[in-house]
Parts: structure tokens; sequence; C-alpha cells
């Protein structure tokens, strides 16, 4: 029996489980108790016992999905002094054997929270795209090829702020991908990592 992707068996049947009023009652800026809460009680995350802000599934080693829930704020890794309140959400996706699209991230922020959000990103001013042709000629020159191959943006809504990514591999096919919600407030210091990467 064929295997179905980790996107059909983990998050897709659930999408009309989820309410659109409680999937998204822990988003950044509220308080690590309540987002702890809530990732529990989600029935797509389904965090297993020991999980708290990081949650995986594994339906093959060819597929796999996490949810992750942190005081900081995206990108390089910074001090936060106030550790009592999410900053960053991240979903991230590979799938070695479907691949990967910015088509499935979208759909995974909508079923994990809910229409509002959803419309919130789908809404949102598209702030930074990349790579640019000087970015690939960068990577080529340096003979970097996963920074050639990445394809992102950054966006703010009225809400929140998003950043997806996603990575191609050298024969254009791409298997892993992210979709992160973060805090308005940290959209500088992020644009500004990411355009000097």
């Amino acid at each position: 029996m064929l295997k179905k992707s980790l996107l059909q068996i983990l998050i897709l049947p659930l999408a009309f489980l989820i309410s659109n009023n409680s999937a998204a009652t822990a988003l950044p800026g509220q308080p690590t108790e309540d987002v702890e809460t809530w990732i529990k009680a989600h029935p797509t995350l389904s965090p297993r016992s020991g999980e708290r802000f990081l949650v995986t599934k594994s339906d093959t080693a060819a597929q796999r999905f996490s949810f992750q829930a942190m005081v900081s704020a995206p990108g390089k890794v910074t001090f936060s002094k106030n550790r009592s309140q999410i900053r960053t959400e991240r979903i991230s996706m590979y799938d070695a054997i479907n691949g990967m699209s910015l088509d499935r991230l979208k759909e995974s922020l909508r079923i994990i929270y809910g229409l509002d959000i959803y419309q919130d990103y789908k809404g949102a001013q598209v702030i930074y795209e990349y790579p640019n042709q000087s970015a690939i000629n960068a990577a080529r020159f340096a003979k970097t090829p996963i920074r050639e191959g990445l394809t992102g943006e950054l966006r703010v809504g009225d809400r929140y702020a998003y950043w997806v990514e996603v990575a191609q591999a050298k024969n254009g096919k791409a298997y892993t991908g992210q979709m992160t919600v973060f805090l308005k407030s940290d959209l500088d210091k992020l644009e500004e990592e990411i355009r000097n990467r």
C-alpha cells in the first residue's frame, strides 16, 4: 500500500475539524502559558508527551512536519528579555516524495491558524522578495547552491508579519519550506538579516 503524504495524513483531513474561532487563540505576542495550552489542545498539532513548544511529526524519513513557538525574534537568535511572551511561531515541512510548494505552506497556515490569520496573510503587503538576479549571481560566484535555491518573501499584514521560504535543489524541485508568523516589531531585524545573508 502506498503511503500518503504527511500533509494528507496529518493536516488536510483535519482542516474541517478546526473552527475559525478557536484555531488562532494563541499567537505571537501572547503569554507562553496560553500558547502552550493552545498547542496541547490543537487537533492538528496534537503534541506527544513531553512536547511543549516544539511539535514534530514524521510519516517516513522522507516526510517531516514541525511547529515551533519561540520567545525570540525570527532569524538569527538573539537574547530575549521577555521570556514569558511568544514572539515567533514557525511551521516547517520537508517532503522528499511529493516536494514542497508555497501553496502547501499557505494551506498549512490556514489549517493551523484559521481563516482570520490566513486572510491577514493573503492581504499582507509584500515588502521583500528573493532571490533577485544579483543574489543569484553572487551565490553562483560563491558556489553556494543552497543560497541560490532559496525563494522567499516577507509580508506585513494588519495583525502580523510573515516570512515564507522554500528551498529548491539543483534539479529545481523544492523539498523543504517554512512559514513563520511573527510580531511586526521584529520585521526590520529580519529583513536586514535576509538582505545581508
